[in-house]
């Protein structure tokens, strides 16, 4: 790529970076240590209405360091990779630890549970791609969306984006860890006007492999179908009634599980999920599992950052909860093991029905479909949700119209245990893989 996201600085290279960070941390006080570092490069472009409106070309390269003296801990970071530049790093995190307490479950993660194997996870596809050819693909995914129809009136723009990162992480156990990987996406935003009142919409691709981007003239038109169906959008009176969440907004919903079962949040005791362990979490029939070795897998991961071999595991079985998302620390304020997840979650899958999205909408026969979520309003220690949404209205299991300045509520305990079915409209290529999610009977709030 001439001026792109391929070329890399060498394994070697950096591997001698985080090295010369552990050696010094060791032979200036720290009992323990553990460093990482990361170089990437990347390319992204944005055009509206034809024009360019930015092009930007990335390059960064920076290096963390954590120290341990006993159980006090300081960390620090640096762009600057020069061995003046890493010494600096290294004594500035010990002047952090030795001005902090110690803390009983401060240290690395245990050795016994390091990472030994280091399967080819497939994630690693760069794009040669030059910035007039970025260019042309959103012009073209653009110029998709405008053409949809003449309402199409405006555009927030189409944006390519490509991206390639090394880092490598060691510390004080002997372990090493190495990772190359890719990200490249696609977007498109556009307005649709009727003469009433205006709408906007979008549609994205984000994948590991050039090839599995969603084609530019589809996306566009996509992008410009959704804005299309926004128009006339309007107002309903509150009720009670199912909500279809589809694949986009429903990783939203399992993002919030995976946040009630998380180590930080079960050691505050700020879950709404605390204490409940081998009971009912969700309804019958829904079973939610990590999958890290899925090649090309956006999740996909042989260790957690702090170098525990990751596995499978089934978090959620046939509705039951089956286990905790535990980094070292979190583990040891509970009084537990490390479940490798410090970093988070590792492809979560949830199991798909045999009913498609249409299927779904028919079954609900009538409700609201969700096609965007606004603001903040859930709270993991109560569970309680309550969001700004628009979406489409569902009579006689058939779209009737568009609806807007809604809010949806319910608590997550509670939705989760009323799913009436998961489909199997799912996208193969984000860390959530789920199909649409049906909720029975959720408040909708509106005039």
């Amino acid at each position: 790529m001439n001026d792109s996201a391929v070329d890399l600085p060498a394994t070697e290279e950096l591997e001698s970076r985080v090295a010369l960070a552990l050696e010094h941390a060791a032979a200036t006080g720290a009992t323990q240590a553990e460093a990482s570092v990361g170089a990437s490069r990347g390319l992204t472009v944005s055009v509206r209405k034809g024009e360019v409106e930015s092009l930007e070309f990335q390059q960064d390269r920076d290096l963390g360091i954590t120290v341990y003296i006993g159980q006090q801990k300081g960390n620090s970071s640096t762009g600057d990779l020069s061995d003046a530049g890493i010494r600096t790093a290294v004594e500035a995190a010990l002047a952090i630890a030795r001005a902090t307490g110690a803390d009983p479950c401060n240290g690395l993660a245990d050795a016994a549970l390091m990472a030994h194997e280091f399967p080819d996870l497939q994630l690693d596809h760069p794009w040669d791609l030059a910035a007039e050819s970025a260019i042309d693909l959103a012009r073209a995914c653009e110029a998709a969306a405008l053409a949809v129809d003449s309402r199409i009136t405006g555009s927030e723009g189409a944006s390519v984006n490509t991206h390639r990162g090394r880092s490598i992480y060691m510390n004080s156990h002997g372990f090493v860890g190495r990772r190359c990987s890719t990200h490249h996406s696609l977007s498109c935003a556009v307005i649709a006007s009727d003469g009433k009142g205006m709408q906007r919409d979008y549609w994205y691709s984000s994948v590991r492999r050039p090839q599995d981007l969603m084609a530019v003239d589809a996306l566009g038109a996509k992008a410009g179908q959704r804005a299309l169906r926004r128009l006339g959008a309007q107002r309903l009176s509150t009720r009670s009634a199912p909500v279809l969440f589809p694949p986009e907004l429903a990783r939203g919903l399992w993002g919030h599980l995976v946040g009630a079962i998380s180590g930080r949040a079960l050691y505050r005791k700020a879950s709404f999920l605390l204490d409940k362990l081998e009971q009912p979490v969700c309804a019958a029939g829904v079973t939610v599992e990590q999958r890290p070795f899925i090649p090309c897998g956006a999740g996909s991961a042989a260790f957690d950052s702090e170098g525990v071999a990751t596995r499978e595991r089934t978090l959620v079985e046939d509705g039951v909860l089956k286990g905790w998302l535990l980094g070292s620390y979190s583990a040891r304020k509970l009084g537990l093991a490390s479940t490798g997840n410090a970093g988070g979650v590792f492809n979560l899958l949830v199991s798909p029905g045999s009913e498609d999205f249409d299927a779904l909408v028919r079954r609900m026969g009538t409700g609201l479909i969700v096609t965007e979520l606004l603001g903040h309003g859930v709270n993991l220690v109560t569970g309680d949700y309550s969001r700004g949404a628009a979406g489409l209205w569902v009579e006689n299991g058939q779209i009737a119209y568009a609806v807007e300045e809604l809010t949806i509520a319910a608590n997550l305990a509670d939705m989760f245990r009323n799913i009436i079915a998961v489909g199997a409209d799912v996208d193969p290529f984000p860390n959530v893989r789920t199909g649409s999610v049906l909720i029975e009977g959720m408040t909708i709030a509106g005039n």
